[in-house]
């Protein structure tokens, strides 16, 4: 379902400026009752990260993970990716720190929780194989 409002969203947005990825991710936050990360230079970094990635690929893959332009091999890290619901809920964030439970503040002393990654070894590695073949 997150899925399909990230869709809905998109179709308004200008994702290639920062300040329509900020609204599409304040609108993802309103959908799933979230929050976006607090500190304003990590903030700006992510948002920064989605546009370059939105520009150069055509969708806004992860900023925090390797990306190769292949869509069909990084759906599910197209922001917000698969595995932030349950990041949230287990940690109170996702892996980027982008968007947090809304008491994430008052659980976690930290800013920035580095948290394990839940992305599949074998997603990454057929990542790689594909980029090793312009490097081959």
């Amino acid at each position: 379902m997150m899925r399909y409002l990230g869709r809905m969203i998109k179709m308004t947005l200008d994702m290639e400026t920062k300040e329509g990825m900020m609204e599409y991710c304040k609108k993802i936050c309103e959908r799933n009752n979230w929050i976006l990360q607090k500190d304003k230079q990590t903030l700006n970094d992510l948002i920064e990260g989605l546009v370059k990635n939105k520009k150069r690929y055509g969708y806004q893959s992860c900023p925090c993970r390797f990306a190769c332009g292949k869509r069909e091999l990084e759906r599910d890290l197209i922001c917000p990716c698969e595995y932030a619901p349950p990041d949230i809920k287990e940690y109170g964030t996702c892996y980027c720190n982008l968007f947090l439970n809304p008491d994430f503040y008052e659980m976690h002393e930290e800013k920035f929780l580095q948290i394990p990654e839940r992305r599949p070894v074998e997603k990454e590695e057929a990542v790689l194989e594909y980029m090793n073949k312009f490097y081959d």
